[in-house]
Formats: C-alpha cells, sequence, structure tokens
C-alpha cells in the first residue's frame, strides 16, 4: 500500500511542478508543438496519480497480485510516457516519440488491472 500511495503522491507532485515549468520557464522558449507536447505528458503523469492513490488504498484491503501490476504498470507508464515526452519536448529529438505508446500501454494495462483487483476484492 504505501509504495503505491508514496508513488501517485510523487507523481502527483511532479506533474504540478512540470506543469508550472511549461508553463512559466518553456512558454516562448520552445516550439507551440513542443510545449503542447510537454503538456500532454504532464497532463497524463496528473490523470494517473489518483489511479495510484486508489490503487493503494485498495492493495490496503489485501495482498492482491492485479494491484501489483497496476502500481507496476502505472509507475512505468508514467516513467516512460510522460518521460519521452518531456525529453522530446525539451530536446527536439522527435524519434523519442516512438517510445512513447509503450507508456501508453503501461497505462491500458494499469486499468485493467485495477479492474480486475477492484472487481476481486468485491467491495470496490
Amino acid at each position: 500500500m504505501r509504495t503505491w500511495f508514496l508513488s501517485g503522491s510523487l507523481v502527483g507532485f511532479v506533474s504540478v511542478a512540470g506543469g508550472a515549468f511549461g508553463a512559466h520557464a518553456l512558454e516562448g522558449r520552445i516550439d507551440p508543438e513542443l510545449l503542447e507536447t510537454f503538456h500532454t505528458g504532464t497532463r497524463y503523469a496528473m490523470l494517473h496519480a489518483p489511479a495510484l492513490l486508489v490503487t493503494g488504498l485498495l492493495s490496503a484491503r489485501g495482498r492482491s497480485p492485479a494491484c501489483t501490476v497496476a502500481g507496476v504498470a502505472f509507475t512505468a507508464g508514467t516513467l516512460v510516457f510522460t518521460g519521452s515526452l518531456w525529453a522530446l519536448a525539451l530536446s527536439g529529438q522527435r524519434w523519442l516519440g516512438a517510445i512513447t505508446p509503450l507508456g501508453g500501454l503501461c497505462f491500458l494495462v494499469g486499468w485493467l488491472s485495477l479492474a480486475r483487483a477492484g472487481w476481486q476484492d468485491g467491495r470496490a
């Protein structure tokens, strides 16, 4: 429980910091298309911070392998999806966009795993 709750809290923190950085430090300094790419990464991270918090709370009800898969997948998805988009936006290296769908796949696995964990729990 603590691992996923901590991960969700840190992802939320980094999302807010990234959003502020994008809005205040990058505005006007990078191409508007790259700035939008940066903001997309930020939005997806912030969307998955609460998912990690829910994963942590659900895992506190009992050790569920599905919760573990969800937590790993959401964390990996955030690192890969958001990380690749932020790196692309800051470096301009378009090849980094080829990595991004792997993070999206992790997000999908995370959501399906969270659904399974909730279904198995029976109280969610």
